[in-house]
């Protein structure tokens, strides 16, 4: 087939200095950056969703992307067509991974016999092209949001039937990941959530929820998957409240049902907004609790209040979540999954890879900077010496529990009045990042 970006060649690392908007200013994937390799670190993946099937529309407008390899039809010659435009773009922006929903690869038939029939001739494309090109899967994942069968839900669907067939679902989607060498795979719960209370049995959707994931784990093991499972957190949109809300939510359901040992959490910038929280506070309640797995690179506009999937740009962002990364040991079968999309006004084909070289730089500006401050060490040294109480004495005795309250009561009482000892000085730390900025 003829190619797709027929005018534009691999993208180059040309450094700071370069004005060629085709080339990268920071994003060198060879360059070592506290110990390792950028392209180790970053494990950058493009999305299928967003970057080869939006359309551009909204709830105001119809479509305005112009992909002048999709013919618009829903068929499987279609699909594969898209999928070997999809590894051009990926091999010539030189992203080692990327990622899909079953249903942005390959139509849906009318059942799921059909439906799987069609998937398979599309991951055999799949897999062609990853040969071919070297890039991998990064993580699969079901689409069980978007068919009117899910409208209550799927897991969490009051109709028994749909719980059947979301899990059925799954099955395949976790087989044709398995057979693509996917490093792991992941459940974000669209419509796992409610409405209304009045309508919803609560305790017994989330079972069923957990139910799933059980079986998930089960046929894991069964098929030799290898891959990490992980849950992405988001408060609402499109229901009103989503049971995997945010990353605190998810490790109180995943402890709940005794299912923490085998996941992780895939954390979003623009979730973590809607969820009223830092992208930063999404990950350390996640790193703390050892499920820091893999995030979805993207930002929200603080101006709309929706989840508007921006490419990251914004080197205080980026430079936060890499601060947060490292400090928890890096990506091991995560990676950065740029789950963005160029806005409804940036329609040609060329705009995809300016996007994509702008959030790709944007992350790497991000790393290097965390690992200069990491190695400066005067932040790492202030949090210490602010908590230095805590590791002598009666800080010490309580927290290795040794203190009962009898005890602790005798040692204030000798103390007398007790006054805040150290300032917060969070003027002179803005002052610090600053510095590296």
């Amino acid at each position: 087939m003829p190619a797709a970006f027929p005018t534009i060649s691999k993208i180059k690392f040309e450094g700071p200095k370069s004005r060629n908007p085709l080339a990268f200013k920071h994003y060198n994937a060879k360059e070592v950056v506290a110990g390792k390799t950028m392209h180790d670190h970053l494990r950058f993946a493009v999305v299928y969703w967003h970057t080869f099937r939006g359309t551009g529309s909204d709830p105001f407008g119809a479509g305005t992307m112009q992909r002048p390899w999709d013919d618009g039809s829903n068929t499987v010659a279609n699909a594969q067509n898209r999928a070997r435009v999809a590894f051009e773009f990926i091999e010539k922006l030189g992203a080692p991974y990327y990622c899909w929903h079953d249903r942005d690869v390959a139509p849906e038939g009318a059942t799921l016999g059909e439906s799987n029939k069609n998937f398979d001739a599309v991951a055999g494309v799949l897999k062609e092209e990853q040969q071919r090109t070297g890039v991998k899967l990064l993580w699969g994942t079901a689409n069980l949001f978007s068919n009117p069968r899910f409208v209550h839900g799927a897991s969490t669907s009051c109709n028994a039937d749909v719980f059947a067939f979301a899990a059925a679902q799954v099955k395949k989607a976790m087989e044709v990941t398995h057979e693509l060498g996917g490093e792991g795979y992941t459940f974000w719960g669209g419509r796992e959530g409610y409405q209304t209370l009045l309508n919803t049995d609560m305790k017994r959707e989330q079972a069923h929820l957990a139910r799933l994931l059980h079986l998930a784990v089960a046929y894991k093991k069964q098929i030799g998957f290898k891959g990490q499972f992980y849950i992405e957190p988001k408060p609402k949109e499109p229901t009103k409240h989503q049971y995997d809300s945010d990353a605190a939510a998810c490790l109180n359901f995943l402890r709940e049902y005794d299912l923490l040992p085998h996941f992780k959490l895939n954390i979003e910038t623009n979730h973590a907004t809607l969820a009223g929280h830092s992208m930063q506070h999404e990950l350390e309640v996640a790193g703390a609790a050892k499920a820091l797995g893999s995030i979805d690179a993207n930002t929200g506009d603080e101006l709309l209040g929706w989840d508007t999937d921006q490419f990251p740009t914004n080197i205080y962002l980026t430079t936060y979540t890499m601060l947060s990364v490292l400090k928890y040991g890096g990506f091991t079968t995560g990676g950065v999954n740029f789950d963005a999309k160029v806005r409804r006004e940036s329609f040609e084909p060329l705009d995809l890879f300016y996007a994509h070289i702008g959030g790709m730089d944007a992350f790497a500006r991000g790393l290097k900077i965390a690992a200069a401050i990491h190695k400066d060490g005067r932040l790492a040294e202030f949090v210490k010496q602010r908590y230095a109480s805590w590791d002598t004495g009666i800080g010490k005795k309580i927290e290795s529990g040794k203190a009962t309250m009898k005890e602790i009561e005798a040692y204030i009482l000798k103390q007398g009045e007790v006054a805040p000892n150290t300032s917060g000085r969070q003027e002179y730390l803005e002052n610090l990042i600053n510095e590296f900025i």
